[in-house]
């Protein structure tokens, strides 16, 4: 039996939502590309910063994704050279109004300061990332389940010097993909690391030239969006439980189990019958 924590982690992956709404944007660009969904930060003469407005409009195109199922992978990007290089700390230094309602104090209530930072998406994301992705861009960047990053890319925690924490899943999901002691490296010491390096420790999943981030990651969703989708959807889940959910490995195995039992008769059965038929 499952316990009611990994059920209730079960639906954040797999209950069905109403048709996606079609809303104008101001800061970002959304666009499909047959099932796949290109989101772009649209703000390069500010390096893609975010703010509320921003945050609202990146939370509600990430909404949407998850409600469509016509389409199966998202990417997310920065236009102009840079990823995004975190919160608008203008808006922050500038703003009348209390730090507590810029940033939204109510935890699991709509957007987070970054947007859809908190979200647990149901299908996969991939961010491409050109030139910066630090501070509150490097907390999107982990979001995402893989990462493109162009060979001038740069990560890091450089919110470190100006006093900015992190509040959108930075020291969550840091420790979680390079290991604690690499993660306290970035977020203690705030060092720029670049792509290689990143790559080295496991931040990112492939390096690629100048300009090509974007063109790569929507090669790689392509491949991913062409397996059955049930079962790939079926082993993410169970990656994420076990990474972050399981109280044990005998959890982690049995909610694996129940969780891909029920996909052998929707796609299993088919996917052996094509392959000794050599329908691949």
């Amino acid at each position: 039996m499952l316990n009611r924590y990994t059920k209730a982690f079960r639906a954040l992956f797999f209950r069905c939502q109403p048709k996606t709404r079609h809303v104008s944007y101001q800061n970002i660009e959304v666009t499909d590309k047959d099932c796949i969904r290109v989101v772009s930060i649209n703000r390069s003469d500010k390096r893609n910063c975010v703010n509320k407005h921003t945050a609202h409009e990146l939370f509600t195109a990430f909404e949407d994704f998850n409600n469509d199922e016509s389409v199966h992978v998202a990417i997310l990007c920065g236009n102009g050279g840079t990823f995004c290089s975190g919160y608008d700390l203008k808006e922050l230094a500038e703003s009348a109004t209390p730090v507590k309602s810029i940033l939204n104090e109510d935890f699991g209530i709509g957007p987070a300061p970054m947007g859809p930072s908190r979200m647990l998406l149901k299908k996969p994301a991939i961010a491409a990332v050109s030139g910066y992705a630090v501070a509150g861009g490097l907390e999107l960047a982990l979001m995402c389940d893989l990462r493109i990053a162009e060979e001038d890319a740069v990560f890091g925690v450089l919110s470190r010097r100006f006093g900015v924490p992190l509040i959108d899943g930075g020291t969550v999901r840091l420790p979680a993909l390079i290991g604690l002691s690499r993660a306290l490296d970035m977020i203690l010491t705030g060092r720029r690391v670049g792509a290689q390096e990143a790559m080295q420790i496991g931040l990112v999943n492939q390096v690629v030239p100048k300009g090509q981030s974007l063109d790569q990651a929507i090669e790689l969703a392509q491949q991913i969006a062409v397996f059955p989708q049930k079962c790939m959807l079926a082993d993410r889940c169970s990656a994420y439980n076990a990474a972050y959910s399981s109280s044990s490995l005998l959890d982690a195995l049995k909610f694996e189990h129940h969780n891909g039992i029920c996909v052998v008769a929707m796609e299993s059965q088919l996917g052996a019958h094509n392959f000794i038929n050599k329908k691949y």
